[in-house]
């Protein structure tokens, strides 16, 4: 793999992981678009993948540092019962690990069918074409409700009607934030607090993904000659994440979710015409 191809797919990966318009989907449509052929086994292209959610892994990580802590230290605190002050915040610590076990037990489960039979073109523009007016359509309900709900009234029920959405993710061109941020605007949360609950449930579902990928890595090792790529990749990754962050929550706190889904409507459309005119 070239440095080049590693830094844009780092790229890619950091902004669409966190932005609401499918980091998978992406990362599946910019090779096809190129006509890149980077991965000479499946080994190469499981350690690649390794390499960038690391890289988001650690960007939300710095992002959020100051809620992570005190989430780790309250939760920990439950766990162990030693400061009843800390029972709200503790147990909305457990109700964001909670959150990724419908999708982690799925993923886990359905690994090898999900890269085999999903991931093509046509699906993938389908897919950030319907979740895209999904999301645009949540957003509008809930500003006409008036919903506004912040990430402190956070409940087990909403934690796991949130969580459950990420199933849908698994398809790549869905947008993990994107289907958690539709699925807690339609529970009740403000735009900011939508963001920040995809933001903070990407937490477990990536560290948990990051931790049992890494562990085949350890036991098959790193392909030769990628492991600069993979530094580049997470350096990368890492970078445009932070960004795609910070940028989210200043823009839906003063307009709304659509620029994201014209952008994904555009996008799908543009994919098909590709592949009806034998583009690619």
């Amino acid at each position: 793999m070239s440095i080049l191809h590693a830094i844009v797919l780092g790229i890619v990966q950091g902004l669409t992981e966190f932005l609401p318009i499918s980091s998978s989907g992406h990362l599946e449509i910019v090779p096809w678009l190129f006509n890149w052929n980077d991965y000479d086994s499946q080994a190469t292209a499981k350690a690649f993948d390794t390499a960038l959610h690391l890289g988001t892994l650690v960007a939300v990580l710095i992002y959020l540092r100051r809620e992570l802590a005190a989430y780790l230290r309250t939760g920990l605190q439950f766990a162990f019962r030693r400061q009843s002050s800390t029972t709200v915040l503790g147990k909305q610590a457990w109700f964001l690990v909670a959150s990724a076990i419908p999708a982690g037990i799925v993923g886990v489960i359905f690994e090898e069918s999900i890269t085999e039979r999903l991931g093509t073109p046509n699906l993938i523009a389908v897919s950030l074409i319907v979740f895209g007016l999904l999301l645009v359509w949540a957003d509008r309900r809930a500003t006409v409700a008036q919903n506004s709900r912040d990430v402190t009234q956070l409940s087990l029920r909403d934690a796991l009607v949130i969580g459950t959405a990420q199933v849908l993710a698994l398809n790549p061109g869905t947008s993990r934030s994107g289907i958690t941020i539709t699925a807690a605007r339609l529970t009740g949360y403000s735009r900011d607090a939508a963001a920040r609950l995809s933001f903070l449930m990407s937490v477990p579902i990536i560290g948990g993904a990051v931790v049992f990928k890494l562990a085949q890595l350890w036991r098959d090792g790193i392909p030769e000659g990628l492991a600069v790529p993979m530094l580049v990749g997470i350096v990368s990754a890492g970078i445009s994440g932070w960004v795609a962050m910070w940028s989210m929550i200043r823009l839906v706190r003063t307009k709304s979710f659509t620029p994201y889904v014209v952008y994904r409507v555009a996008f799908g459309a543009a994919i098909l015409l590709l592949v009806a005119t034998n583009f690619r």
